[in-house]
């Protein structure tokens, strides 16, 4: 319709807008997808998936779209004779009856084909409008704040709000071909296929593991879980900085970078301080005692060995998030911020007891964690990166003559089972075997000398859950002293281990 015409609509700006400064719409279009789909039906499915009524700008068209989608999601047909009923009859249109403005939108209307988008410019202006209400609420907010209304809150929320306005009505999604799909799936196999290790996932520089589960799978809710002093925060350790290590970017022609091996890392450490994650990958590095770092107990040379790797490994795609207490909705934003800043590829939380709920305190901790690590998953979907989550296991391990961990020592067990993808134990037999030790001199004692130097430095983790892949135990090595897991030399014994088929 030409914005000439003196019979259309004209709208005026909302009272108290500047008249030099009206929020962002098109009229025209939004008359050309009502006329549209006034002429053929068929129109609004082709914006129905991303346009609701609130993206129009005119409070009628908001109306006519939704009585319309109303009429048509019935079986019925839309049209301005069957809609004129549903509306005001005595709204003034610049002296239009609405039966006449209806009929006006259909004698004019635009082609099915341009449908789609006039919707999507429909669309760009509301998110445009919503933007600017965000905006809005931050200025007033920050001036008018009551004392007790940190800052910090004020901008988690406003990324909470922008984010779920950039992802409330994207374009794509649906349906989409099952040969869209094959040829995705065909493509990651030739990415494995040309990629180090063969591996469809990212690897976690453990070979035996990556041979058991083809690295890390992209969306995966991965529970990494042992009872303490098993080596949980290690592993997950040692794996973060694997992939930091080995990350590869290549420079796309929009200016991002695509990973083409490991990848940047985003470690959520509720339990210990950024300074203890990296002194632990400096002794793993170093292959100096962490303790003797910590206390200052080491020589020249020593101290320049670690001053040299500290150098090295300042440039690590590794990113650490120390604080404690920290919600499951903290923690999403935090995780999509970080993508959107630095690139991500894997997740690792430290671990799932320590996080709290997105609302207050609950009382039922089963329902607090089945929350967690719900959106976890949901997380994991959403960013297409791997999450390996650290779970701790209940005590009741420990009353068991084999105290290999199972699926049911999971702590609020059901929902962490139910989500994951995959779940590993990380077992050492060493651990429980050192605490028996009988009496020296004994026949018992040198039988006791001879099972541990079987076990001596070894470690398993147990896949005891994983949906697209084998479960069973991965023997690996074992240095405390500088918190390292590494792969077994070939042909190494290790303890027998119970297969979970």
């Amino acid at each position: 319709m030409a914005a000439s015409d003196s019979n259309v609509l004209k709208l005026a700006p909302e009272a108290g807008t500047p008249a030099y400064r009206s929020a962002p719409h098109n009229i025209e279009a939004e008359q050309g997808v009502l006329g549209a789909m006034l002429v053929n039906n068929d129109a609004f499915y082709r914006v129905s998936d991303f346009l609701k009524p609130e993206h129009f700008y005119e409070p009628l068209h908001q109306t006519i779209f939704d009585t319309a989608a109303s009429i048509i999601r019935a079986g019925k047909i839309a049209t301005p004779v069957t809609l004129k009923t549903f509306l005001p009859a005595d709204t003034d249109l610049g002296g239009m009856t609405v039966a006449q403005y209806l009929a006006r939108l259909a004698a004019e209307a635009t082609t099915i084909i341009n449908a789609q988008d006039y919707g999507r410019s429909i669309y760009d202006l509301a998110i445009r409008r919503q933007l600017i209400g965000v905006g809005e609420d931050m200025v007033n907010v920050a001036y008018d704040a009551p004392v007790d209304f940190a800052p910090r809150a004020q901008i988690e929320d406003a990324e909470r709000r922008l984010y779920e306005l950039a992802e409330a009505g994207r374009y794509d999604g649906g349906f989409q071909r099952f040969s869209q799909a094959m040829t995705t799936a065909l493509e990651m196999a030739a990415n494995a296929y040309q990629r180090d290790g063969k591996l469809s996932g990212i690897s976690t520089g453990l070979r035996d593991l990556d041979g058991r589960m083809g690295g890390l799978q992209r969306s995966d809710l991965i529970v990494l879980a042992g009872r303490p002093a098993m080596g949980k925060t290690s592993l997950a350790t040692n794996i973060a900085y694997n992939i930091a290590a080995a990350y590869q970017a290549e420079l796309q022609p929009d200016g991002t970078n695509k990973t083409i091996n490991g990848g940047v890392v985003g470690f959520f450490s509720c339990e210990m301080s950024a300074e203890q994650l990296a002194t632990r990958i400096l002794a793993e590095q170093t292959e100096i005692s962490s303790s003797l770092i910590r206390r200052g107990g080491i020589t020249q040379d020593q101290f320049d060995k670690v001053r040299d790797y500290t150098i090295k490994l300042q440039n690590l795609p590794l990113y650490v998030d120390e604080t404690g207490g920290l919600s499951i909705s903290q923690l999403t934003a935090r995780a999509r911020r970080l993508k959107r800043q630095k690139g991500l590829d894997v997740i690792m939380v430290d671990y799932i007891q320590l996080l709290q709920g997105s609302g207050k305190r609950s009382d039922n901790r089963v329902q607090e964690v089945t929350e967690i690590t719900t959106n976890l998953k949901a997380l994991a979907k959403e960013l297409n990166v791997p999450i390996i989550a650290l779970s701790q296991l209940s005590r009741q391990v420990e009353n068991r003559e084999d105290k290999r961990p199972q699926l049911a020592d999971l702590r609020e067990s059901g929902s962490i089972e139910q989500d994951a993808d995959v779940v590993m134990f990380v077992y050492r037999e060493e651990y429980y075997l050192q605490a028996k030790e009988p009496k020296a001199g004994t026949p018992e004692h040198e039988k006791w000398m001879l099972d541990m130097s079987m076990v001596h430095g070894k470690a398993e983790v147990i896949v005891a859950k994983q949906r697209h892949g084998p479960t069973g135990a991965v023997p690996l090595q074992f240095e405390g002293q500088f918190t390292r897991f590494s792969d077994l030399a070939e042909g190494d014994q290790y303890m027998p281990a119970v297969q979970h088929e």
